[in-house]
């Protein structure tokens, strides 16, 4: 049986409903894999259901190995921005299910979310079926049932093969940055997993694409000549940087003085260009430059490098001990998160507290930290049969050149680090993985609310 993966299950649902739960068991127990790409088994299902992805408002589709994420979250707070009422599906979710599909800006109810899962289940007549096909066969439905002007997509794994990859004439693809990640999926090289991003790239619709390494680039650009799909890369129709606190967009149709993202991290620069020239190149609508600020300035993307500032895990941390939450779990992942950490101001020690998954590389996630971080606590990931044994993590740590300790709990290892006597504040970041992300938002109390 496939591993569980990051992108396409579920993590707990502690926040889901009872009946949601109950109808997202069934699903998954209509495939003996979690994952196997494939999209015959989908287009079967969106057949029965009377094709409601043909239906929808114009589509960007996002695909990447990482900030994919990040981009949607920008393109949505700056189409919102416009005034549009923006469709949104992304995987997974941190806390409840309801949170991969927003409806023209709001979050899908359980009332609704129940009703296209049993239409979706109902017309799937016990067929084999993957738990990422049908729920994103039910996104779709739900969408083609409620008004809006765009629906934003985020693929769930690779591109070519994904669930969501059965949109004929999208508005705009996207490419964000390319690592090596879940190789066992979409191949072992650079070339390999880029040909299977590439696979949302569709003839005659403009695809954003951002920098990529040169086998990466390569292949992109091969497959898009092939099929016909007009690029707009970074680095050549497009350019973007900081400048003394601004971001400075540059393209063919001028440059662009915008405010910094909200979103930490040099790396948000680059996701925060990708969704700008995606709304440039929308031809349905015209998006003011006042929406594009605003949206920079107001987008939210929980889990992804965010400061936890109250509830009960920062409760009695020392006077100027910082608490963050990244759910990075790759090399692209860890570079990126240990360079926006290097630059943090004031310097303070790094404390990493640390779950990942057993399909996971720990050792190149954690490579770049070598020179930087002061102590590893190794945590395993709440009720996930895949999490990797604390002291397995401890091992690999260990293997990297850190020192690091067990833990039983995120809770534990905060009592320990809050307890150590150190002459200085810390810096501490609880980071690894998505589904841990999800479980300390749960325990901390924050997440957005549905009906």
């Amino acid at each position: 049986m496939a591993q569980p993966d990051e992108i396409c299950t579920a993590p707990p649902l502690s926040g889901t409903s009872e009946e949601t739960i109950a109808r997202l068991e069934r699903l998954k127990s209509l495939h003996p894999k979690i994952i196997d790409l494939s999209l015959g088994r989908i287009e079967r299902l969106l057949g029965s259901l009377g094709h409601p992805e043909r239906s929808l408002p114009p589509v960007i589709h996002v695909a990447g190995t990482n900030g994919k994420g990040s981009v949607i979250g920008f393109l949505r707070a700056i189409l919102e921005s416009a005034g549009l009422r923006v469709h949104v599906y992304t995987s997974p979710h941190l806390i409840r299910f309801n949170e991969r599909i927003r409806l023209a800006g709001t979050l899908v109810d359980t009332s609704t979310l129940c009703q296209v899962l049993e239409d979706c289940e109902r017309a799937n007549e016990d067929q084999p079926i993957t738990f990422f096909e049908a729920t994103t066969a039910a996104a779709y439905l739900a969408f083609s049932r409620v008004p809006a002007d765009i629906v934003l997509l985020e693929t769930g794994l690779g591109g070519r093969l994904d669930a969501t990859n059965v949109i004929d004439h999208p508005a705009v693809t996207a490419i964000t940055a390319i690592g090596l990640d879940h190789q066992q999926f979409l191949g072992e090289d650079l070339t390999s997993i880029a040909n299977e991003k590439a696979g949302i790239l569709k003839p005659g619709s403009p695809a954003v694409v951002a920098r990529q390494a040169d086998d990466a680039n390569a292949a992109i650009v091969a497959h898009a000549r092939e099929i016909g799909a007009p690029l707009i890369t970074e680095g050549d129709t497009w350019h973007v940087r900081l400048s003394e606190d601004r971001l400075i967009y540059e393209d063919d149709e001028g440059v662009l003085d915008l405010p910094t993202p909200a979103l930490a991290g040099p790396h948000q620069v680059q996701n925060a260009g990708v969704a700008i020239a995606c709304v440039r190149a929308l031809t349905d609508f015209t998006v003011p430059l006042t929406a594009l600020a605003q949206g920079l300035t107001t987008v939210q993307w929980p889990g992804r490098l965010q400061r936890l500032r109250g509830g009960p895990l920062t409760q009695n941390l020392p006077q100027g001990t910082e608490l963050w939450l990244d759910g990075g779990h790759n090399e692209l992942a860890g570079r990126a998160l240990s360079t926006t950490v290097a630059a943090m101001t004031p310097e303070r020690p790094l404390v990493l507290i640390m779950g990942m998954l057993t399909t996971k590389d720990v050792g190149a996630f954690l490579h770049p930290f070598k020179n930087s971080v002061a102590k590893v606590h190794a945590v395993p990931v709440p009720d996930e049969p895949a999490g990797l044994a604390p002291e397995v993590l401890v091992a690999r740590a260990k293997k990297v050149g850190i020192a690091a300790v067990a833990h039983q709990s995120v809770t534990e290892a905060l009592n320990t680090v809050k307890q150590a006597k150190t002459p200085e504040t810390q810096r501490i970041v609880i980071c690894g993985s998505l589904y841990l992300a999800g479980c300390v938002l749960s325990d901390n109390g924050m997440g957005e609310s549905v009906k």
